[in-house]
């Protein structure tokens, strides 16, 4: 009986001893100050990356934008050589009007066609009449139909010769239109407002088809994603507030709203549905920077920087002091 209450005590200790460790890990681990309708979860600033590449092979010329550079959306960043393109355009062009010329030589030839036609069927109409009146002989007035025959098979000859100098224009034209493009594509164009991230190249530098120069950095959809569990991601709605703490900037707030909510759990099955396992399902959030606070503000708009976004559950619940919005200036 003794020693069953000194195993009895020995456990009960025990368990004393891991409640206040626990109690004490808890108390000093767990961020301070932090209410109770206010989670927090650790993400990095992410933003979309686009790469401004070239369409063609060729030769860098300018490279008009440096690295930190803010950019708007069709500015031109960079422009390739196009000295061999305007040769070509300038042939193509050259072509066009060469079309254009056989088209109105080959215009004025069924104009000459369509005349002697018309002389030789006046002329076959008056000897089938002198024929009629026996004073021409049968050979004169086949002579004569043969005539008309010869002309129409001209004049179609002139029609088909018109035809092609029509498609020999719409080719020259195309092709025209084509290098034209190619002399359009190469002045390298932001297809976004953003910034520069990395500059790839320099001027001189040969690129191949889809080399890249530019990267820039879409400050209009700056975010940070975060997971939360259940109890804390359902109680959140699009657009409720947020705030962005950084580890490199820790003396700043920066406000966000909550963009997206998975409608899906993640890490844990769905189809498990015991309570201790659902405690376990993990929600992504995304909160979303307002690009307008971005303006100007290159330090705090450089994606893979860790921080901490906090998210409010409840409009009722205040932002603590250090939570408030401070933005750099």
């Amino acid at each position: 009986m003794i020693q069953f209450n000194r195993k009895t005590a020995a456990v009960a200790g025990l368990v004393v001893v891991a409640s206040v460790i626990a109690v004490f890990t808890w108390h000093y681990l767990r961020e301070p100050g932090l209410p109770a309708g206010i989670a927090s979860g650790n993400g990095r600033l992410e933003a979309t990356e686009v790469d401004i590449t070239t369409k063609f092979a060729g030769r860098l010329a300018e490279a008009l934008v440096r690295e930190g550079d803010r950019v708007e959306a069709g500015q031109v960043l960079a422009r390739m050589d196009v000295r061999e393109l305007e040769a070509e355009l300038r042939q193509a062009e050259a072509q066009v009007k060469q079309a254009q010329k056989q088209r109105s030589a080959a215009a004025a030839v069924i104009a000459q066609r369509k005349s002697e036609v018309a002389l030789a069927e006046k002329n076959v109409a008056r000897s089938r009449e002198l024929y009629e009146n026996r004073t021409i002989s049968l050979e004169q007035l086949q002579r004569s139909e043969t005539t008309v025959q010869t002309a129409q098979a001209a004049l179609a000859a002139a029609q088909a010769e018109l035809a092609h100098a029509d498609a020999a224009i719409e080719a020259a034209v195309a092709r025209t239109q084509t290098v034209r493009t190619r002399v359009d594509d190469s002045a390298l164009k932001a297809p976004i407002p953003g910034r520069v991230l990395y500059r790839l190249a320099e001027p001189g530098e040969v690129l191949a088809a889809g080399g890249k120069v530019f990267t820039v950095l879409d400050v209009s959809e700056v975010h940070m994603t975060i997971f939360l569990p259940t109890m804390q991601a359902g109680r959140l709605r699009i657009g409720d507030e947020a705030r962005i703490v950084l580890d490199a900037f820790s003396q700043f707030t920066i406000p966000a709203t909550v963009s997206f909510v998975s409608p899906e759990a993640q890490f844990t099955p769905k189809e498990v549905e015991t309570r201790a396992e659902r405690e376990k399902l993990m929600f992504r959030v995304k909160v979303r920077i307002d690009p307008a606070l971005l303006v100007g503000r290159n330090e705090i708009t450089k994606a893979g920087i860790p921080g901490v976004t906090y998210v409010r559950l409840g409009t009722d619940v205040a932002w603590p002091e250090r939570l408030q919005v401070r933005m750099p200036p």
